[in-house]
C-alpha cells in the first residue's frame, strides 16, 4: 500500500513538473501544431504512395505494405530528427540569451530542464504523428487476405485517409473554436485534390 502511494506521489510530482515546464516554455502549443501539421503530411503522403502503387499496377498487398511502412518510417525519422535539431538550436539560443542577460548558468535550473523537456516532447510529437497517421491509412492492407480483393483494399485505405483528414480538420476546428465540420471539409478537400492530381498523371506504357 505504501509503495503504491509513493508511486502515485512520484507520478503526481512528474505531472506537476511537466505542467510547470509547459508554463515556462509553452511547448504544448508547439506540439499541438506539430501534431496537426505532421499528421496531415503523413496522411497525404500515404495517399500519394497508395495512388502511385495503384496506378503502377501493384496488386500485391505485401508490396504495398512494405513500401508504405518504409515511407512511414522515413517521414517519421525525418520529423523526429528535423524537429530535434531545429528545436534544440532554438532553445539553446533562447537559453544563451537569458544567460547573457542574467550572467548566470541556467543549464541546471528549472528553466534549463524545461527547455530540454520541450525539445523531447516536440521532437517525439513531430516524429510520431506522421508515422502513426501513415500507418493508420495503410491499415486495410494488413487485412487484405480477409478482404479478398486488393482493389477493395486500395479503396478502403483511401477512404480511411479521407476520414483521417476530416478528423484532423475537426481537431483544428476545435482548437480554433470555429466550425468542426467546416474545418473537416477543408482538410478532406486536400485529400480529394491529391487523389485527383495523382489520377491525372500521365502513365508511361
Amino acid at each position: 500500500m505504501g509503495e503504491s502511494s509513493n508511486a502515485r506521489g512520484r507520478f503526481a510530482r512528474h505531472v506537476n513538473n511537466v505542467r510547470e515546464y509547459d508554463r515556462i516554455t509553452g511547448f504544448s502549443k508547439i506540439a499541438r501544431r506539430a501534431l496537426a501539421n505532421n499528421a496531415f503530411d503523413g496522411v497525404l503522403t500515404m495517399i500519394g504512395v497508395l495512388m502511385g502503387n495503384y496506378l503502377g499496377n501493384v496488386r500485391s498487398a505485401g508490396t504495398v505494405i512494405r513500401i508504405g511502412i518504409a515511407t512511414a518510417i522515413s517521414i517519421g525519422v525525418s520529423g523526429l530528427w528535423g524537429a530535434y535539431l531545429a528545436e534544440t538550436a532554438e532553445r539553446e539560443r533562447e537559453l544563451a540569451e537569458l544567460e547573457r542577460i542574467s550572467l548566470t548558468d541556467l543549464g541546471n535550473t528549472k528553466i534549463g530542464r524545461a527547455s530540454r523537456v520541450a525539445v523531447i516532447v516536440v521532437s517525439l510529437v513531430d516524429g510520431l504523428s506522421p508515422l502513426v497517421s501513415s500507418l493508420i491509412v495503410l491499415t486495410p492492407f494488413f487485412f487484405a487476405p480477409l478482404i479478398g480483393n486488393i482493389l477493395v483494399s486500395y479503396a478502403l485505405s483511401l477512404i480511411v485517409g479521407l476520414l483521417a483528414l476530416f478528423g484532423l480538420g475537426m481537431f483544428l476546428g476545435y482548437i480554433s473554436g470555429r466550425s468542426l465540420i467546416g474545418y473537416g471539409m477543408r482538410t478532406i478537400v486536400a485529400g480529394i485534390v491529391a487523389i485527383a492530381i495523382n489520377a491525372l498523371l500521365p502513365i508511361e506504357p
